[in-house]
């Protein structure tokens, strides 16, 4: 009995002190300061009435109007059917929808449940105002003009600090969850809501500390091991101004290093500038230059290519070019390697400044010190979602800093060609030591913390095949007819064409038991050029035939009865005939007069491949032997990369033609190649 008793004591006093503390029961139920008003309760009852009843009346005023203007940003997307408004101009939909809200707090039966949470969001949002009126003085924005005439920006901080202070005296696990929740609700509004600018105090933020970080960079040149790829991608445009190689995109993006995820939106790491270049007047092609940047734009967010796209409009495209590689970017954030599209059809278009254009963009990315990348087979390379397996093969020809090593390293920061292996090539000559270099190599990729296989390829100075002199004299024949014919490319591969292909029939006939042509990767038979029969020019024993008049007198009878034939055709072929005459071309002045090849006699060209140029020759013996050794190496590997040769000096339509057949013969017969040359400025080191 006794223990029951002193368990109702206990229950009915604690009973008693929560509603003497919650309730107010030691008062009546009353309000505390209603009580001790002055002269009477009723003071306080009405007023909190009054008050109580304008701020609901406000709530239910504003609250439609926000919830409409929120539902037409278009930020929620189910909200959209509240957007709408009545014959009147008024939100009906948003405000039966706020009706339903106040509603159910209501039923709730205790205001006090959600008072405190209201309270935070309240002191919230005037804590972000007086955030935002800060913001805006210290970035001395021009639209931030205040009427209070003794406003500092610092009284806006301290009424920040007093809302933050009383939310955490208030509760502070409340504070918090207010918190979560506007961190939630800002990061969602920034996602669904990018496209929309409300000039908000956060851009002019970002604009001053990008405005900053630009000045900190100009201070001076980054180091070294700073050294990155900001990439400017120079892009081709077909006539509905859209890309033309779309996958120098994605070669960009995977350099990047853009995305490790098939979702993943991930920025990557440093500059890239898509651009292009529209010929033309800008006054009446400033529409077309809006489209064109328009369809850049689109066609990064496609590919996944974080960056900016750019277009110029000039009147000549080499120009433009030119200016784009000299000022693309600002300040210390400017571009330093180029990526730059391979005339594909350079041998087959009409125009000569196919390749002139290429090689003029060259030359401009190596004064400007900035590294040049030419991916050649841009079709075949992978897209951004896919992923290959196998071997990257680096063809270190030419010790440039390690720029070549650098690049397969970030391409396999991808998911792409994460799962491919690296090998190094470097090329040893005879007098090297070969199992040294290997040694050393390793040593230095060791300290570099790259994961390589190393192979050493020793190339020996052999005789050039009839294989590489047939492509020679070929290379130099065009030049000469493309010159002399004075006709379009079109219309001259026909030609030239035709003469290859009798004299082809000629020399095999006369030559098909002695000459043998080497299988790639093959290391050659000294004993070709030897076997070869006398009447076939030599390179080591022969000059050119404008050198002397002695080769005039050995020409064959052939020859000569085709001289004779067309001597009283046209007068030109009379010169020809004098002993000082340096280059013999009878039958072909019969040809750039009547441009018809059914007059001529096929062995009237013998005398045309005997104008060649010994320098040619060799950089052709060059491109053919590493070919054969790259082809025969490397015929499996998902991505050759080589060191790209610095174009002529000379400007000569000639000279540049050998310059581009070269590059043709070096990369044949390789699916994905990517040329590659230096700047200068990029060093891999061993540090990190």
């Amino acid at each position: 009995m006794e223990s029951s008793a002193v368990e109702l004591t206990t229950r009915f006093v604690g009973s008693s002190e929560k509603d003497l503390q919650v309730f107010g029961s030691s008062i009546g139920g009353k309000l505390v300061v209603a009580n001790i008003a002055w002269p009477n309760q009723w003071v306080i009852l009405i007023g909190s009435f009054l008050s109580t009843l304008g701020a609901g009346l406000q709530s239910l005023t504003g609250a439609p109007r926000l919830l409409q203007a929120i539902a037409k940003d278009g930020i929620i997307p189910f909200l959209s059917p509240f957007a709408v408004s009545s014959s009147r101009g008024e939100p009906t939909r948003a405000l039966i929808l706020t009706l339903l809200i106040c509603q159910c707090g209501i039923l709730l039966g205790n205001v006090d449940v959600l008072a405190p949470l209201l309270s935070m969001f309240f002191l919230m949002c005037y804590g972000f105002v007086n955030l935002a009126c800060a913001l805006q003085t210290l970035l001395r924005s021009p639209n931030w003009r205040p009427r209070f005439k003794y406003y500092h920006w610092s009284l806006s901080f301290i009424g920040l600090s007093l809302c933050i202070a009383v939310m955490f005296m208030t509760s502070w696990y409340l504070a918090l969850l207010a918190m979560a929740m506007a961190g939630i609700i800002y990061k969602y509004i920034e996602y669904r809501g990018a496209e929309k600018e409300w000039g908000d105090g956060i851009r002019g933020l970002a604009l001053s500390a990008a405005r900053y970080s630009l000045l900190r960079l100009e201070e001076g040149p980054p180091h070294t091991k700073n050294w990155r790829p900001q990439i400017l991608i120079l892009v081709k445009l077909t006539s509905d101004l859209l890309p033309k190689y779309r996958k120098l995109f994605s070669f960009a993006a995977q350099l990047k290093a853009a995305a490790t995820t098939p979702r993943a939106n991930f920025p990557g790491k440093g500059l890239t500038i898509c651009a292009s270049v529209i010929g033309g007047d800008f006054t009446r092609s400033c529409g077309e230059a809006m489209a064109a940047k328009q369809s850049l734009s689109k066609t990064m967010e496609e590919e996944r290519v974080k960056g900016f796209a750019e277009t110029l409009v000039t009147r000549d495209i080499t120009e433009g070019l030119s200016n784009l590689v000299q000022t693309a970017g600002l300040g210390g954030l400017k571009p330093n390697t180029v990526i730059l599209g391979w005339p594909y059809g350079w041998r087959q278009s009409e125009d000569d400044r196919t390749w002139q254009v290429f090689l003029e963009t060259v030359r401009n990315v190596t004064a400007a010190r900035m590294a040049l990348l030419v991916p050649k087979g841009i079709n075949f390379f992978p897209d951004s979602g896919d992923k290959v397996i196998g071997n990257i093969d680096i063809w270190w020809v030419v010790h440039d800093g390690g720029l070549l090593m650098l690049l397969p390293f970030l391409l396999k920061q991808h998911r792409t060609w994460k799962n491919c292996k690296m090998r190094i090539f470097t090329v040893a000559q005879l007098e090297d030591n070969s199992i040294q270099m290997k040694k050393d190599l390793k040593t230095f990729l060791y300290h570099l913390r790259i994961e390589a296989e190393v192979e050493v390829v020793e190339m020996m100075d052999h005789d050039i095949s009839a294989y590489t002199y047939e492509r020679t004299l070929m290379m130099e024949q065009r030049n000469q007819m493309l010159r002399e014919l004075r006709l379009n490319k079109k219309e001259s591969l026909g030609v030239v064409q035709s003469i290859v292909d009798q004299h082809h029939q000629n020399v095999d006939a006369k030559i098909a038991t002695k000459v043998r042509f080497q299988e790639p990767g093959s290391i050659g038979d000294n004993k070709t050029a030897e076997e070869e029969p006398t009447n076939e020019p030599n390179l080591e024993t022969k000059d050119d035939c404008d050198s002397s008049t002695k080769e005039k007198e050995d020409l064959s009878e052939k020859e000569k009865e085709c001289t004779n034939e067309h001597n009283n055709t046209n007068s030109i072929l009379e010169e020809n005939n004098k002993p000082t005459t340096k280059t013999p071309k009878p039958c072909c002045s019969m040809l750039f007069k009547k441009r018809n090849l059914n007059v001529l006699n096929p062995s009237c060209f013998s005398e045309l491949w005997r104008f060649r140029d010994e320098g040619n020759v060799r950089r052709m013996h060059t491109a053919v032997r590493l070919n054969e050794v790259i082809v025969n190496r490397s015929h499996d590997a998902q991505l050759v990369i080589l060191n790209l040769p610095g174009p002529p000096k000379d400007t000569k339509m000639e000279r540049e033609s050998n310059y581009m057949e070269f590059l043709e013969v070096l990369t044949e017969g390789l699916e994905r190649v990517l040329m590659v040359r230096g700047g200068g400025q990029e060093v891999i080191t061993i540090y990190s």
